[in-house]
């Protein structure tokens, strides 16, 4: 007899779902959900994706449990355990729906990357957040805040402030400890708020306090240690005592070792030897270099200068005085680095510096800091970065240490490294605006756009006087959102707080270039030349001027002037590559490329990094010419795997550097893909070059498709030079991001 089962007497409810096998359907049901959320967990920590894959997936499974069970109710009654086709489509979507949620998630939080398909490597990973130091630092933290002058003379303040950043220093010295730097600290000079709002904002458990009297040949120095968190006074001391260099140092001796103390810490031999070390014993030299550092401290073309002569008087006063040398070179470099002297002269006056720094001194962290610099300006990023590890291993409370490390790993395109040095040095001086910008850099080569801004922002809160701030958000609206306009304004911003640099002042000159108004971009680079005839950036922003004008003859002057300037940054290489391949001197362009990067031309394979694979690229097509197309290919292929690490936009992405790579291997279809997806994530950078000038292009330049993508970039900056004509004066500057 066939028909349902006649239900058995007596039989009890948990018989009854056994009967009909309900509760094994979902036990199984359940071990399965089980296994695919641990497979998803891991999946979304490994790839940092959103916390919403896993919330979809528990709702999606929790909802089909129900489900099941009806469904081997239902079977259970009629006496089978078969699964109709429908209802085996209905178990198995439930239990892929959670993998197709994963998978749209991962689609949409993919960077939009026109892959290289014939480029050997694996695929990037995203990459984990990586964890604020400031949280993950256990060490004691203390904040020296400024001494308070309680001299008579108000010209003692610069006094006053030399003791303060003295004792700060050699607190420092103290491994063991954190040391919030003095940038961050000096936001809070005259301030109204409590110990322990300090402590919060600076992220520290105690705070020193100090007042410094200076009256005749004696000088008084009282501190006191304070416990952030509770107000408790933990420890004070008062010193009178003659005023020489000497005495000085030993009482900023006397205070670090008693603060090591009251914070249950201890000093190395090494460490008590720095911090009894007494640097110099002339009062004038010593009062010399902390006018120079003061000066330093604040960037501009004018302080800088001032702070050179400060150096020099205090080496003047006092040859054996490290310390002095070490911000003399320090000078020099970042004077280099900004464009506001000659590379030769400024290079090798630094190098003599750290020299006699490093002999009076050979542990001297701040010096072996310097040579790393100067190592990496010289092109020697592989001596550099032992130099930087070494200043860290003997001072890694040293923030500028943290800060050039990360400024160097973000040159070589090592985002990921340079976001963790740069948060080091943060931790250190949360309040600096120099290395609350380092951060933003960091950020804004990882492609993390909107955090990158908000970096910029919290700069700008701290030092709203620092141009370089203004121009790096006037780089980010350009060339991460494709927004010249909007460029502008923070442009001319930065070139109005420091018009004496001629980087500032070519900023919005290169904006005006890429918006297509040429009369507002002479005005401009006119000036910055003026201002800095040594400056690569101006340099190359008249050379590009003078070639859409089709001026080639001036265009390739300006040109031979950056390359002279330095030949491994800017784009003067790359014009001057342009004339020899239009001459068809290609010796000569291979001749140039093996002076400016030998590297790319070593007899072993060649390390492609941020430092050259733009250069890579543009050999490639020299070495095309000159038969060598397996050299050429070789570079191609380096330059293109560097790249999928890398985001197409923003000021350090990669651009259009995957549609040459595809026109040179003769890949036309793919170039013109790569072309039309860079526009759409709104590329406009040099777009006039490209369109007009790169040999690079030169076989797809001619097709319709291409053509037509730099039409429809010719129409919008059309449409942004009429916005920006109709702004209103002074509007505003606008920090929000481009949608």
């Amino acid at each position: 007899m066939t028909g349902a089962p006649i239900e058995r007497v007596g039989e009890g409810a948990l018989a009854k779902l056994r009967r009909r096998k309900v509760v094994q359907w979902g036990v199984a049901f359940a071990a399965a959900a089980w296994t695919l959320l641990q497979v998803i967990e891991y999946l979304t920590e490994t790839y940092a994706w959103p916390p919403q894959i896993r919330q979809v997936a528990t709702l999606v499974l929790a909802l089909g449990l129900p489900i099941v069970l009806i469904i081997a109710w239902y079977h259970g009654d009629r006496g089978e355990q078969r699964v109709s086709g429908a209802e085996l489509v209905i178990i198995a979507l439930l239990l892929a729906l959670g993998g197709g949620f994963l998978w749209h998630y991962q689609q949409s939080s993919e960077k939009s990357v026109t892959p290289l398909g014939s480029v050997a490597g694996p695929a990037p990973v995203a990459r984990k957040p990586v964890a604020t130091p400031a949280v993950a630092d256990a060490r004691p933290s203390i904040a020296v805040l400024p001494f308070e002058n309680r001299s008579d003379q108000s010209k003692d303040a610069f006094f006053v402030d030399g003791i303060h950043d003295d004792i700060l220093t050699q607190l420092t010295k103290v491994s063991a400890m954190r040391v919030i730097a003095r940038t961050s600290v000096e936001q809070f000079r005259d301030t109204r708020l409590t110990t322990r709002e300090i402590g919060e904002k600076l992220g520290v458990a105690k705070i020193l306090e100090g007042g410094v009297q200076r009256a005749g040949d004696r000088v008084r120095i009282t501190v006191q240690l304070i416990d952030a968190t509770t107000d408790a006074h933990l420890w004070a001391e008062s010193y009178d005592r003659e005023l020489t260099a000497t005495n000085i140092f030993a009482i900023q001796s006397e205070v670090a070792a008693a603060i090591a103390v009251a914070l249950k810490t201890t000093l190395t031999a090494g460490e008590q030897a720095r911090v009894n070390a007494v640097p110099t014993q002339n009062l004038e030299a010593w009062e010399a270099y902390q006018h120079g550092k003061q000066r330093m401290a604040r960037r501009t073309s004018a302080a800088l200068a001032d702070s050179v002569e400060y150096f020099e008087k205090a080496v003047g006063a006092d040859p054996r005085f490290a310390l002095a040398y070490v911000g003399l070179a320090d000078a020099q470099l970042i004077q280099f680095f900004n464009g506001y002297a000659p590379r030769a002269a400024c290079l090798d006056k630094a190098e003599a510096a750290i020299g006699k720094a490093l002999a009076l001194d050979p542990n001297l962290a701040e010096a072996h800091t310097s040579l790393a610099k100067l190592f990496e300006h010289r092109g020697d990023t592989g001596r550099a970065e032992v130099e930087y590890r070494k200043a860290i291993e003997l001072n890694p409370n040293y923030a500028t240490v943290h800060h050039w490390y990360a400024l160097m790993l973000a040159f070589e395109g090592r985002f990921a490294e340079a976001l963790q040095e740069a948060e080091k040095a943060e931790a250190l001086d949360p309040l600096s605006a120099i290395i609350n910008n380092m951060v933003a850099i960091a950020l804004d080569g990882e492609g993390r756009f909107e955090e990158a801004l908000a970096g910029y922002r919290k700069a700008i809160e701290n030092d709203p006087s620092m141009p370089v701030l203004y121009g790096n958000i006037g780089a980010l609206q350009a060339y991460a959102y494709g927004r010249f306009d909007k460029a502008v304004p923070w442009d001319e911003k930065a070139s109005e707080l420091d018009p004496d640099d001629a980087n500032f002042l070519a900023g919005p000159g290169f904006d005006y270039l890429d918006l297509g108004d040429d009369a507002q971009a002479e005005q401009w680079l006119k000036r910055a030349i003026q201002r800095g005839a040594e400056s690569v950036f101006a340099n190359d922003a008249m050379a590009f001027w003078h070639l859409y004008r089709g001026e080639q003859a001036e265009a390739l002057t300006f040109a031979r002037r950056s390359f002279a300037v330095d030949p491994r940054r800017g784009s003067a290489l790359t014009l001057l590559r342009d004339a020899d391949l239009a001459a068809n001197n290609w010796p000569a362009a291979r001749a140039r490329y093996a002076k400016a990067f030998p590297e790319l031309l070593a007899d072993e394979p060649p390390l492609v990094n941020g430092l050259n694979y733009r250069a890579a690229v543009d050999l490639a097509v020299v070495l095309q010419k000159t038969g060598e197309r397996d050299r050429a290919n070789h570079l191609l292929d380096r330059s293109a795997q560097f790249i999928r690490t890398m985001p197409r936009m923003g000021t350090y992405g990669y651009g259009i550097m995957d549609v040459e790579i595809y026109a040179l291997r003769g890949q036309r279809r793919e170039a013109l893909a790569a072309l039309r997806q860079a526009e759409k994530e709104r590329w406009r950078s040099l777009w006039r070059y490209y369109r007009d000038f790169d040999p690079a292009l030169a076989s797809i330049r001619n097709d319709p498709e291409f053509k037509a993508v730099f039409a429809d970039i010719e129409r919008d900056m059309a449409g942004q030079r009429a916005r920006l004509a109709a702004r209103p004066r002074n509007e505003p500057l606008d920090l929000a991001p481009v949608r």
